[in-house]
């Protein structure tokens, strides 16, 4: 496809507001806590296992996943930081989904951008436990998805791909042969995800303003993709939410998140297209567990809100202005019960900051914690 230098322009544009430049520190010493905090009610819910949020140190000199305890009021505690035995970039990544975890929240995936490989952990009451670390495909993987024991990695570097790899009851990876399929042109790729059935894996292209489906058969195997224009300019990062919904962040200015819908036959249809934050470089998305909200987390420093409709319109909260965190936000995520929302800030201070999601879907601020090292990426949360 023949690309236009204006797109391009814009797409780059977006891509600097979302990544700010960022230099390199060492990481953190490793630091063992337990994981298990305090609990009140608001722990006594269906999701299992550890409660904690997860980042990368993302460092060039050793990468690690450090480790923040969740606490039942949804504060957080540094619990160490945990080496992937490979190397970051020390600066922005560009994506979402650096860093994710199994559906149970055994198992954490970390990509290692700069040694192209990809880390899995046993996640344990007393952090995590390295498992292996495996060639991720391609170069420069900058995203990771999972569906029950099929894992996708998203390599962003060169042509650029997604690679397809079994994951065996002891950590190990192992790749599926014929998995590995090509992106677009100048896709400057964002992030991969399965489908909530795990029968199709979606990739957001930010250079061509397209969205990628790709097929994946019960061997695990991606098919040819599919491409859709986007509804807004340079789509980012994306969250499914119930019934097969789509929810897409669009970095292009002046900002915006749109909808969509997965049908069984694997089509992208709009539901809503476009919709402006009223906030630049909405780059990061999630939705809530019950689908009523989605928040996109903006390069500008602020989150924005969405309520969301049972037919998956998509209308902003007020005046899109959730939280306003400052500058350099670089990404978000839930907690498995989806009553607290995590912000990574990136810009001046390296921190995560929480928030209570209220019933009419307002944030309430619970605090920032720090000590991160500068070039930080990525965040799940459990």
């Amino acid at each position: 496809m023949t690309k236009h230098l204006g797109v391009v322009a814009l797409a780059l544009a977006a891509f600097a507001a979302c990544e700010p430049n960022a230099g390199v520190t060492e990481p953190r010493g490793a630091v063992r806590a337990s994981l298990i905090g305090p609990q009140n009610d608001d722990q006594r819910d269906a999701d299992s296992g550890p409660r904690a949020v997860y980042t990368l140190t993302n460092q060039v000199a050793g990468n690690a996943v450090a480790v923040f305890a969740r606490a039942g009021d949804g504060t957080l505690t540094p619990a160490g930081s945990f080496s992937t035995d490979g190397a970051g970039t020390g600066a922005g990544l560009g994506s979402q989904g650096a860093v994710t975890l199994s559906n149970d929240g055994r198992l954490l995936f970390a990509v290692n951008a700069g040694s192209n490989d990809v880390s899995v952990f046993r996640v344990n009451p007393q952090g995590l436990s390295l498992l292996s670390r495996t060639p991720s495909g391609g170069t420069q993987p900058t995203s990771v998805t999972v569906s029950r024991n099929v894992v996708y990695v998203l390599n962003a570097g060169g042509a650029g791909n997604i690679s397809g790899f079994t994951v065996g009851s002891t950590g190990g990876l192992t790749p599926i042969a014929g998995s590995t399929q090509s992106l677009s042109t100048a896709a400057g790729p964002a992030e991969v995800s399965f489908s909530p059935d795990g029968r199709e894996l979606v990739v957001t292209e930010k250079g061509t303003s397209q969205l990628d489906v790709y097929p994946v058969d019960k061997n695990g195997v991606a098919g040819e993709r599919t491409s859709y224009t986007s509804a807004g300019g340079t789509p980012f990062g994306f969250a499914f939410g119930p019934r097969n919904l789509l929810f897409v962040s669009e970095a292009a200015a002046p900002g915006s998140a749109s909808s969509y819908a997965l049908n069984n036959e694997g089509i992208l249809q709009v539901i809503s297209g476009a919709v402006l934050t009223h906030h630049g470089a909405p780059c990061w998305a999630v939705v809530t567990t019950d689908g009523r909200f989605g928040f996109t987390g903006n390069g500008s420093g602020s989150v924005s809100g969405f309520s969301i409709a049972p037919d998956g319109a998509i209308r902003l909260l007020g005046d899109g202005g959730a939280a306003v965190i400052g500058s350099g936000v670089n990404d978000i995520a839930l907690s498995a019960n989806s009553r607290y929302l995590y912000v990574l800030q990136t810009g001046g201070a390296q921190a995560i900051h929480a928030f209570r999601i209220q019933d009419d879907g307002s944030l309430t601020a619970l605090g920032p914690v720090g000590g991160l090292p500068t070039g930080t990426r990525g965040l799940a949360a459990r």
